[in-house]
Parts: structure tokens; sequence; C-alpha cells
């Protein structure tokens, strides 16, 4: 089968296309044939070595397909080593999809729509009623914690994109309006998968009893101390949200990944998945997804 693999850590020229034999499933698991990959932030940190956790080598990247099982189901599956055209997966990280379900917007879901759902229900826990801040508003994440923002009752969402293209679709997507810092007004929540100078400038533009969500490094800024005593003079807190510990908990995956399928069968939220490549083309969605080349969801397809 095809796979996309790492031998070393580097940039995305390190991500090569192989041969591989098709993975056989345990006990508890089931084989799945890849209709679509899923393509992370994070997934780039895997290939840097980056990541919160180091991954062994040789390395498959990927952890979310929509597929189908050998009895026929079309599924959304958590995986190790997605980025593939066959691929195990545990049976209990499998959910039963629509034939009609775009794969991309399923995908949306999984890893991105999670992440957004919990960022804001679990580490933030945005009550209604409050101002909300989302960096990179176009992206994977942002674009969903944008539109479920609004879908939880926050009083006013604001995007802070990168370019005029990203602009246009926050605000198509709800954002009541783009803004950078500092911010005349105070925020409650700011979620920031940037990090760097922008998570400096947004911890001070923090209300009293405000809350940094900080979930990702996409600047690859080196450490950043917060000192307590600043924390105590804003009245404010600094959040680290990672989603794969926050996925162990009882009902935090199955119930909000339900909650999110509804919301998009209902027309409430619309993920945004424009951007499709061929497997083996893993390293131009690499390189693109790093260049803010894209929005919304990127796919692999097989």
């Amino acid at each position: 089968m095809l796979a996309i693999q790492i031998t070393r850590f580097g940039s995305p020229e390190v991500l090569r296309a192989v041969d591989l034999p098709a993975p056989a499933a345990g006990p508890g698991e089931v084989l799945v044939t890849v209709e679509a990959a899923g393509v992370n932030f994070a997934d780039t940190h895997q290939v840097d070595g980056s990541y919160l956790t180091a991954d062994m080598l040789p390395h498959i990247p990927g952890s979310e397909v929509v597929g189908r099982t050998s009895d026929g189901r079309r599924v959304l599956a958590r995986v190790s080593g997605g980025y593939a055209e066959q691929v195990v997966a545990r049976e209990s990280a499998l959910l039963e999809i629509p034939e009609d379900l775009d794969a991309g917007v399923a995908l949306a879901l999984l890893v991105q729509g999670l992440t957004a759902w919990h960022l804001l229900r679990s580490a933030a826990r945005m009550s209604p009623g409050e101002t909300v801040v989302v960096h990179s508003a176009a992206g994977g994440v942002g674009s969903l914690a944008v539109q479920l923002a609004k879908e939880f009752g926050a009083a006013r969402v604001w995007a802070q994109v990168s370019s005029a293209e990203k602009r246009r679709l926050a605000l198509e997507l709800g954002a009541d309006a783009v803004v950078s810092y500092p911010l005349e007004d105070k925020a409650d929540v700011i979620l920031d998968a940037v990090g760097g100078d922008l998570f400096e400038r947004a911890l001070d533009s923090l209300a009293s009893l405000g809350r940094l969500v900080s979930y990702g490094n996409a600047a690859r800024a080196g450490f950043i101390p917060v000192d307590p005593a600043r924390l105590g003079r804003l009245n404010a807190s600094v959040v680290g949200f990672w989603l794969r510990p926050t996925l162990n908990a009882p009902g935090a995956f199955d119930g909000p990944l339900k909650e999110l399928l509804t919301l998009v069968a209902e027309g409430r939220i619309r993920p945004v998945a424009r951007y499709a490549y061929p497997l083996a083309e893993a390293r131009r969605a690499h390189e693109d997804l790093l260049a803010r080349r894209t929005v919304g969801k990127v796919v692999l397809r097989p």
C-alpha cells in the first residue's frame, strides 16, 4: 500500500511516499480502507520533531481518517498513521457517518472540531454574553471556534487573521469584527494557537477574570515565561490545552462529536473544507499549510 513516512525529523521535504505492507488488525481493532486522511497543524510539529511527545522513527503521520471497514461501514476514525491507503483503528475509536456526508467536512469535526469545542467548553469555560477573540480564525480550528462561540452564546466574537481573504472568510462565518492588538475593549476569552509575540500582546488585552487559552505554537517561538505577578495585576489567567489527554475523560469524545455532527446536519455550523491533495503530495500540503496558503480543513486523498 502507499503510505507517507518520515525516517528523520525536519521540514516537509522529509515526507516520503513509500510502499508498505498493509497493517493487520488485532483484537478489538478493524482495518479501514482510507477515503481521506485529515491534515492538522500538529502533524507539522510531529514531522519536525517539536510535538509535545516525540514519535519513534520511522513514523507515518496522521491521526484521523474517513474510510470503509471490511464489513462495509463508512466511518470517521481516530488512528495512528493515517497518511496511508489502509490503517488500523480501535473499534472504540470509530463513528459511523452518513454516505452523503463530505469526507472533508467529517474530518474537520474530529481533531479540529473537538479541539474548538473543548477550547470553549472545557478549557475557557465560556459563558453566554462573553467576548471571545479567535486567533487564526480562518484555520481549521479557528473557523469552527468562531462559529461555535456564536452557537454557545458569545455576545461578541472577534477574529484575528493574516490576510484580506481570511478576513472575508471570518466575517462570512459570523465573526463580528476582525481585530488587532491592543484591543480597545477587553476580551473575556482569547484562543491562541500562534504563541510568540501574538501571545504577549493578547495577554494585555484580557478583561478582569479573562482567560487566554494557549493550544499551539505556530510561530515556533521559544519558551515564553509568564510572571504570576503579572497575572495577578491583570486578574486574569493563562490556560494550556492539549486535545489528546482531554479525550481520555469519560464522555469527552462521543458526546461532543455527535453534537458537532448534529449542528452540521441542522446547518447551524459550516465546516470549511476546500483543500484536498493526493496522498502522494503530502509534502506540498504541509508546505502550503505552513505558508498560510490554506483555510479551513486540509485533506489527503489516496
